[in-house]
């Protein structure tokens, strides 16, 4: 597989990387963002998955939440891939909204036309980009943790969810916990995966865990002055599907933090010390 360099940053004595790359399960070009901590240099080094949220690229994350140094100290990397499929070819919201389409990928395998020819972000995220990091990137993808924000958020926990041997731990900015139950969700995973919700339940974390999925350490940060936080969010009902199954989650509540990058570059720093921690007891295990 082919990578392009786009750009490459001195970043906390490592290096910032945007790449570019064809996705065959997208069937378009790709980008992602890669911070290698100094560490690298000497080998192989943990992986952090990190998932934006609706309107995001690979780039947000990377310029506002300031998660390099703490990555650096860590000795970890971050892949950031791109939030959806993009490039000619690809369809976006007929109506051009910014919940839907484009930059709104919702990291499901889309079964429906159009959208099942690109939207594949679950098989790209779970498969693809994983085998193409370790074929190229000093990092190691069997030590691995993923994080994200809203949409990303939602996206981390039912990857971490649906494949709990693959990743030590999950965290999560103001996740979108129910899609099947609030608005954004609906209208995704409605013209995503079509009119029959119980092929939703596979994205949903609530779901999820109701089904009996395995443990694993969880971290969710909830913003409580999120406007988002009743209609879209609902983290209520992940507090109450994890208090009814005896899941183990912590489950913060942030007071005055809205659904902004200021939040999440607040608290970034204890979600990599969580990350870490995991990261290193379950070497520990081994």
């Amino acid at each position: 597989m082919t990578v392009e360099t786009i750009a490459s940053h001195r970043c906390f004595e490592g290096e910032q990387l945007r790449l570019k790359h064809r996705a065959d399960s997208l069937d378009c070009d790709m980008h992602f963002s890669l911070y290698l901590p100094p560490a690298a240099r000497g080998g192989d080094v943990p992986l952090l998955y990190w998932l934006s949220g609706l309107t995001c690229s690979d780039e947000n994350f990377v310029q506002k939440a300031g998660a390099q140094r703490y990555a650096a100290e860590h000795g970890v990397a971050i892949v950031a891939p791109d939030t959806s499929p993009r490039g000619e070819g690809v369809p976006d919201d007929p109506e051009g909204a910014w919940d839907f389409g484009l930059g709104a990928g919702f990291y499901v395998n889309a079964t429906e036309a159009p959208w099942d020819r690109h939207y594949r972000m679950y098989d790209y995220l779970t498969e693809e980009l994983p085998a193409l990091l370790a074929e190229q990137f000093p990092v190691d993808t069997s030590r691995a943790a993923i994080f994200g924000h809203s949409m990303g958020g939602h996206g981390a926990l039912v990857i971490a969810l649906r494949n709990p041997a693959r990743f030590q731990s999950v965290s999560a900015f103001a996740p979108i916990v129910a899609p099947s139950q609030c608005p954004w969700g609906e209208k995704a995973l409605g013209n995503y995966l079509g009119p029959d919700r119980e092929n939703w339940k596979n994205y949903d974390t609530c779901a999820l865990i109701e089904a009996g999925a395995l443990q694993l350490p969880m971290l969710v940060d909830q913003g409580e002055a999120d406007n988002f936080l009743e209609e879209q969010l609902k983290t209520a009902l992940l507090e109450q599907v994890c208090s009814r199954t005896g899941y183990e989650a912590t489950i913060r509540r942030q007071p005055g933090y809205d659904h902004s990058y200021f939040f999440i570059s607040s608290f970034i720093g204890s979600h990599i010390a969580f990350h870490a921690r995991a990261l290193e007891q379950s070497l520990a295990e081994d």
